[in-house]
Parts: C-alpha cells; structure tokens; sequence
C-alpha cells in the first residue's frame, strides 16, 4: 500500500486562488509523516497549501505524497525549477500568506538563526517577509541544549511564532519535551495565525514585563524571579499583529523586542514614570510585570557591612511603591482596555476576584507560582477572570499564551 492510500483520502476545498497560502515547510524528522495530517486539516479549513521539503525529510516522506494531496509542485531543489518558473526561493516566501515549518528539526532552526541559507527551505525563510510558524520536534536533550533554546530566543526577538512541542515518549525511547505538537492544535494555530494577522493594525499596546530591583545599598536589593518572558511573548505577539507596542520593562537578560518601542526601568516608580507617559494614548495596557509592592525608605549608596552596619541590615524601613495597575485602571477613560495579572500560591481564582475589583481592570490573567511552577518556565496553565466569570486555560507555551491574551483584550476592545 502505497503513503498516499493509506491517508484514506476524501475530497477536501484544497481552497483557490483567491484562498489563503500557507506555505508548509517539512523537514528531516521522524515526525515528517505529521506534516501529512496537517496539510489536510488546513485544506478542510478552505486554505491553499504549497510544500516546500528538505532532502533529508525525503528520507522519510515521499514528495509524492505531499504532491497528490496538494495538486500542486513540491519544491525541494534550489536548482529545480522548470522553464519560465520564477526563482523558487523568492516566489514561494512572497506568494504565502504564512510560512509554517513542522516539524522543524534543531539543525534548520539554527541555520535560520545564523541566516544560513543552503537549500531551498532555508534560502526561502530568510527570503520570507510573511509570518513564520515553526512547530520543533526532536531528542528532549537536543530540546533543551543551550544552543537550541538560544536560537529559539533569537528568532522569537525577529517575529518567529513557536508552536511548543509536547512532553511524552519520544521515537528515540527518551521521554521528554520535544515531541512535535499535536497536528490538531498546529492546525488550529496556524488558522488563528491567518484570521489575527494584523487585527492589532493602527491600536496602541503598553506591556509591562519582568521585576522591579529596589536598590537596600549599592549592591543589595528587593526583588523576584520574574523573568519577563510572558510581557516580551505578549509583545512579540502584539507587535506581528500590527500594534504599536511600547514595552516597559524591568532588569531582564532578553533580546529587545523587533518593532517595539523598549523602555528598560529599574525601580517601580521608574516604571511607573514610564507607563504613565506611555497610558494615555494607548488603547490597551497590559501589566504583567512582577513590581515590587514595598522599597527601602533610604537606599545606601555605598555597600552595607555586617559588623559596621548591622543595625541598617537588621531593620530595613518599608515603604509601600505605587501601585501602577490600580491607577491606571483607576484613571482609563472610556474604550481603553486593562489587563492585570495575578501571581498566587493559593485561593487562585478568588484571589484573582478580588484584584479585578480593587484594581479596576477588564480582566485577571491568573496564574498558580506555587511548588515552583510560572516564574521562567516556558509555558503556564492560567484563567482569565472577568467580571462575567472564569475561563480556564489548559498549559500551553507562553508565545501561544500571549496571542490568547490579545484575543481576549480584543473582546473588550471590540
């Protein structure tokens, strides 16, 4: 029985000219089988799909099979292209709608990071002005190696869109992360992708993002493992939808956000001198930065010393920082859209509750940092609570979380 047969074909809207592109992009991977699923769950949705494919993804699905689902050519060869054809590379990345790459393999990430272009696929990404979708599938190990997750961090920074890969039983026999997502939700992604995309053109977008530092003496301070990864997904994903993005953002090690405007603060009146400049015009804020509630009343400025200082050390005066979400939610005029978060080890929800109400917000992204889990991990299990009720959110990657966050902030919006 032949690839194609057993893909128990039905007749699908392969969609028309006139039908959003999503160009597909496989690569040598044991889950290059997937792409096949995903194609199709595309194509029922009415989208037109064109496959471009690495050598090595031959190896393991015949462009055959990606030909007689499609109808269409399956580029594999820079040099391949028939007579009269335009030149692939250039032809494929302006003609699609959005380039989605699944599964992607750690070695094609990385050529993208570093701009290596030496075959079809990733002379076409680095050509590509469309949106990128990538869907990574490998070892955990190679998953999580610094490499990788370094070149992930840099082609998040340029606009890359990451659909995370799940944890489980990997085809290597490791279980781990870098299993590639489910075909279903790549599908389902890659969709939103195409009706957002640019949905935030002509709004104003202020993100708060990572801790506040409130200096004890020259080199102590107050503050929390906020890592700000959640603001800068929010803002990256704001940003590639269109918005005009000013991002305030506390001490972080993170690349600055492409087409954002970056305010880097330090204190929480810092931030707060920031976000107030930033407010007034803006049409939605959201305020996900971990700030700090309580300062020192005098910082020293040169460094306490146990023995000479240790009645300063022993008893540091608190004073209480403004509360940035609470006067903006206090202050938004009419159409503008707040969002606060709501960190907490106990009582979630109700606790969630109760900072809507005395913060003025539109809604609570609300999320459990006990037992270790939110600060720096890559994905988070939240609910939004509103004045109209609760939905939960199951776990998912942060950059997924963060176009959920604007969709919602849209509703009020709207």
């Amino acid at each position: 029985m032949s690839q194609t047969d057993s893909l128990n074909l039905q007749p699908v809207n392969r969609g028309d000219a006139s039908s959003p592109l999503v160009l597909l992009g496989v690569t040598g991977c044991i889950a290059a089988y997937k792409s096949c699923e995903i194609l199709r769950g595309l194509q029922k949705a009415g989208v037109r799909v064109k496959v471009v494919m690495t050598k090595n993804a031959c190896e393991f699905v015949g462009p055959t099979t990606f030909r007689a689902l499609t109808h269409e050519p399956v580029a594999i060869d820079t040099f391949g292209d028939g007579p009269g054809d335009p030149i692939h590379h250039v032809s494929l990345a302006e003609e699609c709608d959005l380039f989605l790459i699944a599964p992607c393999t750690a070695n094609v990430l990385a050529k993208m990071a570093a701009g290596i272009a030496d075959d079809l696929l990733s002379t076409t990404a680095l050509a590509c002005t469309a949106p990128i979708a990538v869907a990574p599938a490998m070892n955990v190990h190679m998953y999580e190696a610094v490499a990788t997750q370094s070149n992930m961090r840099t082609l998040a920074a340029r606009g890359v869109h990451f659909i995370e890969p799940g944890e489980g039983y990997l085809a290597c026999g490791d279980v781990g992360r870098g299993r590639l997502a489910d075909p279903a939700d790549i599908v389902s992604y890659a969709l939103e992708m195409l009706k957002s995309e640019r949905d935030l053109a002509g709004k104003r977008i202020v993100v708060t993002a990572g801790p506040t530092v409130e200096p004890i003496d020259a080199v102590r301070f107050i503050s929390n493992p906020s890592t700000g990864k959640m603001g800068f997904a929010i803002a990256e994903a704001a940003a590639r939808r269109g918005a005009q993005v000013t991002l305030v953002t506390g001490p972080v090690s993170l690349d600055d956000v492409a087409g954002a405007q970056m305010v880097r603060v330090g204190t929480a009146c810092e931030m707060k001198a920031a976000v107030d400049e930033a407010f007034p015009s803006a049409d939605i804020a959201i305020f996900s930065a971990a700030v700090s509630d309580f300062r020192p009343r005098v910082a020293c400025d040169r460094k306490l010393k146990k023995g000479a200082d240790d009645e300063a050390l022993a008893h540091i005066d608190l004073v209480e920082n403004p509360d940035i979400l609470a006067s903006c939610g206090a202050s938004k005029r009419a159409g503008q859209v707040v969002v606060g978060f709501a960190a907490e080890t106990n009582d979630v929800t109700g606790n969630a509750r109760s900072k809507l109400v005395r913060k003025g917000a539109d809604f609570i992204v609300a999320n459990d940092v006990s037992c270790g889990r939110g600060f720096g991990a890559d994905s988070d299990e939240t609910s939004f609570v509103s004045a109209s009720g609760e939905e939960h959110l199951p776990e998912m990657g942060k950059r997924q979380l963060a176009d959920r966050i604007l969709d919602k902030a849209l509703e009020f919006l709207k």
